[in-house]
């Protein structure tokens, strides 16, 4: 035995020699070819001198990288994520002027510009050597992560008789659609998932709410609720407030009000991790968590999941410099496509290509490197999600090359969750899932030559800029609500050609998620009729449902109920709807619109006005109310269908012939799988459900097992 701690021993005094021994040559090699960078005295010294100096600076800035940038990312983990990656250049030269400062007699010097430059090639030289060497020494490499496992679980206060259960990570491709996820199986763009098909997992799609997009999926996914979760965004008239999904402000209150409904703090409440999330799930440990981010102090811990990330500044400068190349890569791509003419497309300029380089670069590496973190610590329960495949399909398109990139990326890092699950303290089971998919099509404004907005204000009467009123759709809207309010209120034009419309309140609300839009008239605190709105604006409901890019509306009649409208005068009362009815209005879009409709008519904030665009069947195109070519959030097409990729070992989502529908059920699906690898979940009364207000109610869920509802349809794709 300690024969083996000295060969050790001598192994890690190995591997730092190599790599101080890089480093000065690297450092060597920058003095000679950078004017502004000198590691000798005005009057010149001899090769060995200046190697000797070399050896002095490269060894200081080694020791205070290692000493002193953990204690700096920890003092600046208030600063958001963006601004502290792109400090990471700016510390890293500061660190190195200061270790030119320490060489003896003066001799280090450099303009800060280039110890930006010198820094960052000396970590990334540094890094690339550490990881070669423990390439090679797969010994040492497990040790490593070995250590770094016992450590974790002493800290967290692990004993020998910690349950070693097997462990399970959800991973959450944002955006990634059933069909997508296939195609990019088979064509090789993602191999690691194309193993998996083939050898330990079933495949299952599942469908989304009407609501389809992440704020509505991972709250009914992570909290086992998305009642009253109407759209991406809304406006509520009891608060006068407009909710958006990914505002710090409005994702807690969402999670507050599910907690509430529930009585249960979410699926994570044992021992469990949130990752990259719009919500907690009721985890202690957060990172990148959207519904925290406006906490300060103490209590809030997303925020310090950067720092096991970037207190490694080799981490940080890779991170930076793939930042810096994911911002040129956009550019590069948004000027190719804008040269070669692509249809649809989409402005991707301002700070576009920084959010995509976050998204792609800074969100995966931080989130990725937090899960390999949790399953070394032996956490029951991790969920995490990786937004860059929706962000960058949203200005690409779903099937453009640019997402595929991002999906070949996306797979390399799934199967370094894969290597590293393999030395993890306890067996681990990777499930794959996603919230929704994307829908292609040109947005509404690029194929009428306006907003929906625009639209909604013609059929009002409501001024609308020129363009607008010069495009078909707006002078067929103006025309029209000019005829009906004649007829109507028996008033004419104006001198200016504005309608005069006695009592109109104020202006509707228009608000786009997707192909799903919703339309609120805020001077009105019930949800306004479509007898008032007739009285109001007799023109608005036809142009609406006559128009070519709607497909249907949605709003409450007084005398029968909510009402389906569509072209040609169509208005069905939405309680006569049947699923399976092929000549409803409602038909095109697919099994379980109907049923998806009724739950949000039941909203109490649904809006007054339901817009869903229209939905080609053939082509799968739909038309996005904001500047998406790829859009999710509504009916219609690949967005509704995403899907659950689960080891074999966990039960069958849904029965043979059976199809899963709502991410309330998923979330009922992956409380089932928890169950079966570590028994009874979460006490309700934790301190996730304390602190969101929920009463304690000290009880452990053993219900049994509750039955799934389902609904007819095909039998689920699944690849054995």
């Amino acid at each position: 035995m300690v024969e083996g701690r000295w060969l050790t021993a001598g192994r890690a005094v190995f591997r730092v020699m190599v790599v101080w021994g890089v480093s000065t040559a690297t450092m060597l090699a920058l003095a000679g070819l950078l004017p502004d960078f000198r590691l000798q005295s005005p009057d010149g010294d001899s090769i060995t001198r200046t190697a000797v100096t070399a050896g002095w600076g490269a060894g200081a800035f080694g020791l205070l990288g290692a000493l002193v940038w953990p204690v700096i990312v920890r003092a600046l983990l208030l600063v958001p994520a963006l601004v502290l990656g792109l400090l990471v250049f700016f510390l890293n030269g500061s660190l190195l002027l200061i270790a030119l400062w320490l060489i003896p007699d003066g001799r280090g010097a450099a303009d800060p510009q280039t110890a930006v430059v010198v820094a960052a090639v000396m970590s990334a030289v540094a890094s690339a050597t550490s990881t070669a060497l423990a390439v090679r020494d797969d010994d040492a490499y497990r040790r490593r992560l070995s250590r770094l496992a016992h450590r974790r679980g002493r800290r967290r206060g692990d004993g020998p008789g910690r349950s070693r259960a097997p462990g399970t990570v959800f991973v959450q491709l944002d955006g990634v659609g059933h069909d997508v996820l296939l195609r990019a199986a088979e064509s090789g763009v993602m191999p690691t998932v194309a193993s998996w098909l083939g050898d330990t997992h079933r495949l299952t799609p599942w469908r989304t709410d009407w609501s389809s997009q992440t704020g509505a999926s991972q709250l009914g996914i992570l909290h086992g609720s998305n009642h009253d979760v109407p759209a991406f965004r809304w406006y509520e008239k009891d608060r006068r407030r407009i909710v958006v999904s990914n505002r710090p402000a409005s994702a807690a209150e969402l999670q507050r009000r599910a907690v509430e409904r529930t009585a249960d703090g979410g699926l994570l409440t044992v021992d469990g991790a949130s990752r990259g999330n719009l919500f907690g799930g009721g985890a202690d440990q957060l990172a990148l968590v959207l519904s925290v981010a406006a906490r300060r102090g103490r209590a809030n811990r997303s925020r310090a999941g950067y720092f096991a990330y970037f207190s490694d500044p080799a981490n940080a400068v890779r991170t930076a410099v793939s930042f810096v190349a994911e911002v040129a890569r956009e550019i590069g791509e948004s000027t190719r496509a804008r040269l070669r003419g692509d249809e649809p497309r989409v402005g991707r300029g301002g700070l576009y290509p920084f959010i995509r380089a976050f998204a792609t670069v800074v969100e995966r590496d931080v989130v990725v490197a937090a899960v390999m973190g949790d399953m070394l610590a032996g956490r029951t329960v991790v969920y995490a999600d990786l937004v860059g495949y929706d962000e960058v399909a949203h200005h690409s398109g779903p099937h453009s090359r640019d997402a595929q990139a991002v999906l070949e990326r996306l797979d390399r890092s799934l199967a370094l969750i894969a290597e590293v699950a393999g030395h993890a303290p306890r067996t681990y089971r990777i499930v794959l899932l996603s919230d929704h998919g994307q829908s292609p099509g040109s947005t509404f404004e690029d194929a009428y030559g306006l907003t929906l907005r625009d639209l909604v204000r013609a059929g009002c009467g409501l001024p609308v800029p020129r363009r607008a009123e010069r495009s078909k759709s707006g002078a067929e809207a103006r025309d029209a609500a000019r005829n009906a309010l004649r007829t109507a209120l028996h008033r004419d034009v104006d001198e200016d050609g504005e309608l005069e419309q006695a009592g109109a309140g104020s202006d509707p609300i228009v608000l786009a998620s997707g192909n799903l839009a919703l339309i609120s008239f805020p001077d009105v605190p019930h949800r306004v009729s479509r007898e008032e709105i007739q009285r109001r604006y007799p023109a608005l409901l036809p142009t609406l449902a006559d128009h070519p890019g709607i497909g249907f509306l949605l709003v409450r009649s007084e005398r029968h109920g909510s009402v389906v409208l569509a072209a040609g005068g169509a208005a069905v009362p939405l309680a006569a709807l049947e699923e399976g009815d092929g000549a409803g209005p409602l038909a095109v879009f697919g099994p379980g619109a109907v049923e998806a409709v009724r739950r949000t008519d039941g909203f109490p904030h649904v809006a007054d006005i339901m817009v869903n665009s229209m939905y080609d069947p053939r082509t799968g195109v739909v038309h996005a109310f904001e500047e998406q070519i790829g859009s999710h959030g509504g009916l219609g097409g690949e967005q509704s269908k995403a899907f659950l990729l689960s080891p074999l070992e966990l039960s069958p989502p849904v029965p043979p012939g059976r199809e899963l529908v709502g991410a309330e059920q998923v979330h009922r699906v992956l409380r089932r799988w928890l169950r079966e690898c570590e028994g009874p979940q979460v006490p309700i009364g934790t301190r996730a459900a304390r602190s969101a207000g929920v009463p304690d109610i000290s009880r452990w869920d053993h219900q049994p097992e509750e039955e799934i509802p389902v609904t007819e349809g095909s039998v689920p794709d699944e690849k054995m």
